[in-house]
């Protein structure tokens, strides 16, 4: 008979340690207790639960995979007692099972401060799904939530209480948010950042007691300093300690402040047990994230099944990269600078919330560490650099400065060494990358993720086990190619150049002569948009309707309950009192949600469908027009007050934003577009972090370009400088067109400014001096634009056929039933899953 495994714990690590074993194919009975009600699911995402995400979305374990094993899984149960002499495992339930070997992955518990009061009702956890379920159940009759802990933990649940739609407060005993991964400097930009979304952060707030109301639930903390805090709902997320009780009662050793000691295979002080994850202290340490937790469970699988196996647990590094509430925080290496000798480079942007922070050696020669906040898409090759011990580039700054230029210093995948790990969740090296790559001819990104787990797990690593594969398949000489999708054998800039030079007005038409196949949803809505950047033709014409995506289709964003925006155009942020009144009066006759936006403009949300026209109408017949938030094309001209108003400003910002905005308005384009103009270098307007931003000075206009104030960051570059009015107008009709004609499908300018070749001085040869011969055509292209221009809302209006898409159902006029909204603030929001659950309506 094959030996018994038992495993103790069937959370992330349990469960991934369960599949290399089975992977390895050793003949062992797998035996494994789990004390929740579900199976191995995601807690690295678990506050997506409340954005929408179900306990199946989370799931780990794949459906039959269990059974398909002969694992014999006991749900629901806690192991309770283990007879180290008998070799058994005894349940909650009462069942007791015989083991040979046994693994303990029973994890870590959540660390609750000893505050009196700590256990009234109101009070929660933050760990398993459970837990979210209570609390989102209780928060129902709540306005306001406290999260104690400031940590990363703390943080994912301060998302959560958000999502809930609560007043949300963190606090935190040390002096900034996230001690152990960000500095002072960075603590303070992180701040910002969070306080930005709403949340208020309290730091450096020691709570002496919670206290109850007369019902006795929750209703105030009060902390040593004085202060108070009122709140309805407390989560503590304050840290965790391991989950040792079951490997003290049986006599193992455990360290002096808990942990089960481990050596480097995993094995405690009885060699036929062995721990893993959060629950097992190696040297001293205990690893509190998941990468660790799964090289430990590789290795004890590993042993288990091979015991001369050379594969040993000697440490994790600790470098993490997270998005919390949105905001990229990313810590790696000596990123306090503790190594002798050690220098530090920094850079806090506070205009775009970024900090960026180097630790080098003395000679300025390695990294050494750093520090990442609010843009960390360098945190992979960075990263590297550290583990690698790469020699840096003659001006470290350089990679985490804008490129001094036009181009960024490149550390390529291809300098790696092949010893480097790619992929930190699965422990995939860049030599074990290219080795499938090669012998197993994997020619796209699904099929490396598929062969070697790479990617799978966070997927922070995508982007460079995508500059790999690509780098693998140059070498061999196998062509990478920038083809739209498998129906067009030619790049967007090809297809763009065809649409223009042949003279074509339809997709038909396009794909007869130039593609094969029927189309897909890739070349169909970049297709839609390279025809309406060519020909500005209405969108919703019968040759173009079938093309566009859904935003497009019905010319409004759609929302996460199946309803729709309504964004109306205010060039430059200004507004007559009546518009005003106007848009008042629509959000209420429809029941929308408004919210005053930073791109100054009004957002109208949860429309339905059916209602679009009926408020397109009335917003048009008050002067109002599309915003075009739903397209990939101009959003907004952002201005400050300029010189009419400020006594800063030396021109006048605002007649410039709106006839910048009224110029360019649907405009199609690879992606978005957004603008800004500022009456002064103070910037108020934020001009320098838009794809073309415009700033006053004494003498006329400086015009920065390729700026992007989105998920990376960049600061625009400076095109030209104190430019008249009509020179500045014709740069940006020339910058705008090129861009059209030469950047890739969904490239926003930053993207496709990094990419090229000569940078800024290539394109002020381009645009300035007309290097290419060009600027008469974009110059020509971009009047048609302007005068072909016509709202969309206004042209759907007019023609009866058009207006029939906008209904839920094609055999009823009735509206959809699963739209379901709460109140919140005063206002109407989509219920959540949980709130859709408890009033037994289905997910749209």
């Amino acid at each position: 008979m094959a030996n018994r495994l038992v495993a103790i714990g069937n959370g992330m690590v349990g469960h991934r340690f369960i599949e290399r074993t089975i992977a390895k194919e050793a003949q062992w009975e797998i035996v494994t207790f789990c004390e929740e009600t579900r199976v191995a699911y995601d807690r690295v995402n678990l506050s997506s639960f409340f954005s929408g995400k179900t306990a199946g979305d989370l799931s780990l374990v794949e459906p039959g995979f269990y059974q398909d094993h002969q694992v014999q899984i006991h749900i629901g149960d806690k192991a309770i007692a283990i007879d180290r002499d008998r070799k058994t495992v005894t349940s909650a339930n009462g069942v007791v099972v015989d083991y040979d070997k046994l693994v303990l992955a029973t994890g870590s518990y959540p660390f609750v401060p000893s505050i009196k009061g700590n256990d009234l009702p109101g009070t929660f956890v933050y760990r398993t799904i459970e837990d979210l379920e209570a609390i989102a159940a209780y928060a129902k009759t709540c306005k306001i939530g406290v999260v104690v802990g400031g940590g990363l933990l703390g943080l994912e649940c301060t998302n959560a209480l958000q999502n809930l739609g609560l007043e949300t407060h963190v606090v935190e005993f040390m002096p900034r948010l996230m001690p152990v991964q960000v500095d002072d400097a960075g603590g303070i930009v992180l701040r910002q950042k969070i306080e930005s979304l709403g949340v208020a952060v309290h730091t450096g707030k020691s709570t002496l007691e919670i206290l109850g109301d007369e019902t006795g639930k929750v209703c105030r903390m009060d902390f040593a300093d004085g202060t108070d805090l009122a709140t309805d709902l407390i989560v503590f997320s304050a840290g965790i300690r391991p989950q040792d009780e079951l490997a003290r009662q049986c006599g193992l050793e455990i360290g002096e402040r808990g942990g089960i000691v481990i050596n480097e295979h995993c094995q405690t002080s009885d060699r036929n047990i062995y721990a893993i994850g959060e629950c097992a202290l190696y040297k001293n340490f205990i690893y509190g994230l998941v990468a660790p937790g799964y090289r430990m469970a590789e290795v004890a699988a590993d042993h288990l099944c091979n015991p001369a196996s050379s594969n040993s647990f000697t440490g994790a590094d600790m470098s993490t990269k997270l998005k919390l509430l949105g905001i990229d925080v990313a810590s790696f290496g000596d990123a306090f600078a503790k190594t002798p000798g050690a220098r530090e480079i920094a850079i806090s942007n506070a205009m775009q919330g970024t900090y960026k922070k180097l630790v080098v050696d003395e000679t300025s020669s390695r990294l050494l560490g750093g520090i990442l906040i609010g843009d960390a898409s360098s945190y992979g090759t960075l990263l590297q650099l550290v583990q690698n011990q790469m020699q840096l580039p003659p001006y470290p700054e350089d990679l985490i400065l804008p490129p001094r230029s036009g181009a960024a210093v490149q550390m390529g995948v291809d300098q790696f060494p092949a010893t480097a790990q790619i992929c930190s969740c699965n422990n995939v090296t860049k030599g074990e990358l290219c080795t499938a790559i090669q012998t197993r001819e994997l020619r796209d990104i699904a099929s490396v993720k598929q062969c070697t787990n790479a990617g799978t797990g966070c997927g922070g690593c995508v982007p460079l086990v995508t500059d790999l594969l690509k780098a693998e398949l140059k070498k061999a000489g196998i062509e990478v190619k920038n083809h739209l999708c498998e129906h067009f054998a030619y790049s967007r800039q090809d297809l763009y150049a065809l649409v223009r030079s042949h003279q074509i007005y339809t997709f038909d038409e396009l794909l007869e002569r130039h593609g094969t196949g029927l189309g897909c949803e890739i070349c169909k809505p970049a297709v839609a948009s390279i025809l309406a950047s060519a020909w500005n033709d209405y969108i919703l014409n019968q040759p173009h309707a079938g093309l566009q995506d859904t935003n497009d289709a019905y010319l409004a964003n759609i929302q996460r309950d199946g309803t729709y925006s309504v964004i109306p155009r205010i060039p430059g942020g200004e507004i007559t009192p009546d518009k005003l009144i106007a848009l008042g009066e629509v959000a209420r006759e429809f029941g929308l949600y408004t919210k005053i936006t930073g791109a100054q403009r009004i957002d109208l949300l949860g429309a339905r469908v059916d209602r679009l026209p009926q408020i397109w109408a009335r917003l048009v017949e008050a002067g109002f027009e599309s915003g075009h938030a739903y397209g990939k094309a101009l959003r907004t001209v952002k201005s400050c007050v300029g010189s009419t108003w400020c006594r800063f400003g030396v021109q006048d910002s605002v007649s410039l934003a709106i006839e910048v905005e009224l110029r360019y308005r649907g405009l199609r384009a690879p992606h978005k577009l957004k603008s800004a103009v500022s009456g002064c270098t103070r910037e108020c307007a934020e001009a320098q972090s838009k794809d073309f931003g415009i700033i006053a000075t004494e003498k006329g206009w400086n015009l920065y370009v390729c700026g992007n104030g989105g998920m990376k960051p960049q600061h625009a570059q400076l095109l030209a400088a104190d430019l008249d009015k009509e020179t500045l107008i014709r740069y940006i009709d020339r910058f705008l067109m090129f861009y059209i004609r030469t950047a890739n499908r969904l490239e926003r300018t930053a993207t496709w400014f990094n990419k090229l070749e000569g940078g800024m001085e290539f394109l002020q040869q381009v645009i300035v001096r007309d290097s290419l011969g060009i600027c008469a055509e974009l110059e020509a292209e971009m009047a048609h634009q302007i005068a072909t221009y016509a709202c969309e809302w206004k042209t759907t209006l007019d023609d009866s056929t058009r207006l029939q898409r906008f209904t839920h159902f094609v055999n009823t006029d009735r509206p959809d039933p699963h739209l379901i909204h709460v109140e919140e603030r005063g206002q109407q929001r989509p219920a959540y899953e949980h709130e859709r659950q408890l009033l037994g309506v289905e997910t749209v």
